[in-house]
């Protein structure tokens, strides 16, 4: 009877979420999502996910319960903007569930992940080949391979990979960095070596991907674990000086990042060509003013791309700075409780992966937002859980359903967590 009465409050924060989602997607338009088996099912999967975690631990049940109800507001959105598309993400948000309901004990033994570290960067590099080989290239950005119907995006799971490895490598070796002089260049290139490969595929990413926002979202996580692990601001600010001049060496080279830059410049100088995307993006956030049109009021259908892209516009234009504060706040929900996960573990190997998971996401939200309220460029990078984008859906429950798995101590289920002695496993 107790295990039953665990579970059963382990379910309730999802059980509060799904109804929650049932509220928000009663407002879509007709025939836009569903049938209702679907969102049963849905429904289902999101109860198993949780259900499913081992008995006998204590983990923030929150998490999963922010991804549903934001995956709910990306679908109520998507619908909106393109019926099609939202039938499309359904389908995905249905194999999301179930590749982290699949991939649930794996999760729970995560510090396996760190005896396979340099098999990140191999798959990381096999996924750049395929790239370059196959990879069909949309609106000046090569990131997507095709096949079939299917269209898949390689750099979401490079950008998990990518913090597989660095926490790996950083665990072994921190206090070493740490202590190493940085004007010992024989010292420092020994440990640092197999770092730079982290960010070497941010540099790779834009040559040849012309991609400046997940190159930058690589480079943003690979800074934050490197300064999180060895506190050396010298070897963050070297990295970024050489980024930088690799970024203005693509500007004056590629032309698809130099029109990025000129359309932030001035979205006005051509505002019915390659600035019409920006322009009608700042409309629709001055339109929604701070309670917005009300939803299906607005008129996001006059942003190119905006179920990918300007998703946050559409949000803002028809919700207004409210709905769209909110949203934010359920992101930095998110960040703030996979941040609190990692002080739940004893290793650093457990605490530099929730870090690296943690800013990966929290990058990714301010790259996308930022980029969509003229802050810095856009970018083609997707707002996670909100735009549409199977890849982008896929790789984001990985994230949060590992970062989920991080945070689980032994214990009594009605122990808070800080009062418990996490156990650290030997894999």
């Amino acid at each position: 009877m107790a295990a039953i009465g665990g579970r059963l409050r382990r379910l309730l924060p999802t059980a509060l979420a799904l109804a929650v989602a049932a509220f928000v997607l009663s407002f879509a338009p007709a025939n836009t999502i569903g049938p209702p088996w679907f969102l049963a099912l849905l429904a289902a999967c999101c109860l198993a996910w949780v259900a499913l975690a081992p008995t006998g631990t204590q983990r923030d049940d929150v998490l999963p319960a922010l991804a549903i109800v934001l995956s709910a507001m990306g679908l109520l959105l998507v619908a909106r903007v393109s019926p099609a598309l939202a039938r499309k993400q359904q389908d995905w948000l249905l194999v999301s569930l179930l590749i982290v309901i699949a991939l649930g004990p794996a999760f729970t033994r995560f510090r396996r992940m760190a005896s396979i570290k340099y098999l990140w960067v191999l798959a990381s590099l096999a996924l750049f080949l395929l790239l370059v080989a196959f990879g069909q290239e949309v609106n000046g950005a090569r990131l997507w391979i095709k096949i079939g119907s299917v269209q898949f995006e390689p750099v979401e799971l490079i950008k998990l990979f990518i913090v597989f490895f660095l926490a790996a490598y950083l665990a072994e070796t921190a206090d070493v960095i740490a202590r190493t002089r940085p004007w010992s260049i024989r010292a420092n290139l020994k440990y640092l070596g197999p770092l730079f490969l982290g960010w070497g595929a941010s540099v790779s990413i834009l040559a040849l991907q012309h991609d400046l926002g997940m190159a930058t979202l690589l480079l943003a996580s690979f800074a934050a674990l490197l300064y999180a692990a060895t506190r050396r601001v010298d070897l963050v600010a070297g990295g970024l000086a050489v980024f930088g001049l690799v970024a203005f060496w693509a500007v004056h080279h590629f032309s698809y990042v130099a029109t990025r830059i000129a359309v932030w410049r001035n979205p006005f100088a051509d505002p019915l060509g390659t600035g019409y995307q920006a322009s009608q993006g700042y409309y629709a956030l001055a339109a929604g003013g701070i309670f917005g049109t009300g939803y299906r009021l607005g008129h996001p259908g006059f942003i190119p791309d905006v179920g990918t892209d300007y998703i946050y516009a559409a949000l803002s234009e028809e919700f207004g700075l409210i709905g769209a504060v909110v949203v934010l706040l359920l992101y930095l929900a998110i960040v703030r409780r996979i941040l609190a996960a990692a002080q739940t573990q004893p290793d650093i190997y457990a605490k530099l992966l929730a870090v690296g998971l943690a800013v990966t996401l929290g990058f990714q939200v301010f790259i996308i937002v930022g980029g969509v309220i003229g802050l810095f460029p856009l970018t083609g990078i997707t707002l996670p859980f909100v735009s549409y984008g199977g890849s982008s859906l896929v790789a984001n429950f990985m994230l949060v359903g590992l970062a989920w798995s991080i945070g689980s101590v032994r214990g009594h289920p009605n122990l808070e967590p800080a009062a418990q002695a996490p156990e650290h496993p030997k894999e």
